[in-house]
């Protein structure tokens, strides 16, 4: 009788060490790196492990929020069309009031706070849809993504929104400055991603997120106030959105319809690569990190070699997300066998 267990427990300490959850994605971005290099040794280089990094904080920011979302059981599928939508406000707002606030920084951090406040209230928007309104997270954001694609559409009359150009100059340190040798971007999503995993892994909120995503009528029935805290994970959703639309408007000085395409897909296949749980139940802000880094690092290397055509990126990501679903769906498997 004594034997099994001793069994079934060296088994379920040794799989963990395997966890394609938690190994894989660091193996990945490993083997990408040195096949980037292998492929061209200027993968390599300063400006472009610097660009790279850069280009991963816009996505990394946004998949730190999903993170929550998906977590919990649920999703959002609008974050780029609400990227969009914040920036194209911002760029109406701040050319408006440079009459008589001026093109200097009292102008972009007017247009900064403004970006927060929307991404905070379309977040909760979705939320109070979802959790009051009992409707379906997929059709709520399916919906949101709709209506907001649409209204930076016709803020444009069709075309773009261009940022002053006075304001840009103000504006562009933003995205090309550095400090201590890292362009500020990246230290908004070191600063972001610390907070997330602090949130979720060391408060009563982060261990209700992931209560929620196990089992929502449990999570009821322990007192857990289910509705309250799943909005606040849109919420924090789009606080994300709006925190990486303030380091993307100086980059271009502009905003139209094809602003943020496909930037869900990203942020979604971030999380599901670092080992999020699609149905919810467990998180790590730490593989989100890396799922967004292997995306980034995935396109770089297409710019870099002529193997595939860089316009396949999105089917590479759309094939990624499948693998790493199959993957988890295979290692909950194993675990579960291991267990019984």
């Amino acid at each position: 009788m004594t034997s099994a267990p001793g069994k079934a427990g060296t088994k379920a300490t040794r799989w963990p060490g395997l966890d394609v959850r938690t190994l894989g994605p660091a193996i990945a971005l490993l083997l990408l790196c040195i096949t980037g290099f292998l492929l061209n040794p200027a993968f390599i280089s300063e400006g472009n492990l610097t660009n790279l990094l850069t280009r991963s904080a816009f996505i990394g920011i946004i998949a730190i929020g999903a993170t929550f979302v998906i977590t919990s059981g649920g999703i959002d599928l609008s974050v780029g069309s609400m990227a969009a939508a914040i920036a194209g406000v911002m760029i109406i707002v701040m050319n408006s009031v440079a009459g008589s606030l001026g093109t200097g920084v009292p102008t972009v951090l007017f247009g900064c706070g403004l970006a927060l406040v929307l991404g905070i209230g379309a977040g909760w928007i979705n939320g109070a849809l979802t959790t009051k309104g009992k409707i379906e997270a997929f059709i709520v954001t399916l919906g949101t993504m709709g209506i907001y694609r649409s209204l930076v559409t016709y803020f444009a009359d069709g075309g773009t929104l261009s940022l002053n150009f006075d304001i840009r100059g103000t504006y562009r340190p933003v995205y090309y400055d550095s400090f201590l040798g890292l362009p500020v971007p990246v230290w908004v999503f070191i600063g972001v991603a610390i907070c997330g995993w602090f949130l979720l892994n060391r408060t009563a909120f982060g261990r209700y997120c992931t209560a929620i995503g196990s089992n929502e009528s449990v999570a009821r029935y322990s007192a857990i106030k289910v509705d309250r805290v799943k909005t606040a994970t849109y919420v924090i959703q789009g606080l994300c959105v709006a925190f990486a639309t303030i380091i993307y408007v100086p980059r271009l000085g502009s905003a139209s319809a094809s602003t943020g395409v496909l930037w869900e897909l990203e942020a979604i296949a971030a999380v599901i690569i670092g080992g999020t749980v699609l149905k919810g139940g467990y998180g790590r802000i730490g593989g989100t990190i890396l799922g967004a880094l292997i995306l980034t690092t995935i396109g770089n290397i297409l710019n870099f070699t002529d193997v595939i055509s860089n316009y396949l990126n999105g089917t590479m990501q759309g094939l990624i997300i499948i693998v790493a679903v199959l993957l988890q769906r295979g290692n909950w498997k194993l675990t579960k066998r291991d267990k019984a």
